[in-house]
């Protein structure tokens, strides 16, 4: 671990690889799980401004399941995640021709209709923050089914961090992913 401005970050993210392979999961991550993916207090505007335009892509039981909990739920912990479809999928999921997981959020966005890519916990993914008073904490999640996307990253030889710098910039600025890469430099020279 080490610290990077009001982050504790774990080297993990450095020297683990990471490359999502989406033909391989077909999005599993968005419909396995015991809990809707974490959403930002800022989010919740965001979501509720943007689902007028998303809602034509929802599957009728993601409509269903948002008229009767809500653009999001709320936990035993006062946190806020995606609303599930009977406690299963994200309500924001949808399928391609393939059978393959997709964000509601992020097709809207592509087309243009939204300026919102998709809660930032996803675009993270496998990057988990966690906030705490004065700090938080980044931390790479460890999950079965991404298995596949580890043996990817491996042969391609991408760093997690790297695989998630769109998504780091966005939560954290450019400086402080221009901090990070000069740090993962010094770690590589130290191997």
């Amino acid at each position: 671990m080490f610290q990077l401005g009001k982050t504790i970050v774990s080297e993990d993210i450095i020297e683990k690889d990471f490359v999502c392979n989406i033909s391989k999961c077909k999005g599993e991550c968005c419909i396995d799980g015991d809990a809707g993916a974490p959403l930002e207090e800022n989010e919740l505007q965001i979501m509720q401004d943007a689902y007028p335009a998303v809602k034509p892509f929802l599957r009728e039981e993601g409509i269903k399941a948002v008229e009767e909990q809500g653009l999001y739920t709320t936990n035993e912990f006062g946190e806020h995640e995606t609303t599930l479809i009977e406690g299963k999928e994200c309500a924001y999921v949808i399928f391609d021709e393939k059978n393959t997981a997709m964000c509601a959020f992020e097709q809207a966005y592509n087309q243009g209709l939204i300026s919102w890519k998709k809660p930032i916990s996803c675009h993270l993914y496998p990057i988990r923050v966690q906030d705490y008073s004065g700090f938080a904490a980044v931390n790479y999640h460890r999950w079965q089914i991404c298995d596949d996307a580890c043996s990817l990253g491996k042969e391609l030889q991408v760093p997690i961090y790297k695989f998630t710098k769109e998504a780091l910039v966005r939560k954290f600025g450019e400086d402080w992913y221009m901090e990070l890469e000069k740090i993962a430099e010094k770690i590589k020279e130290e191997y």
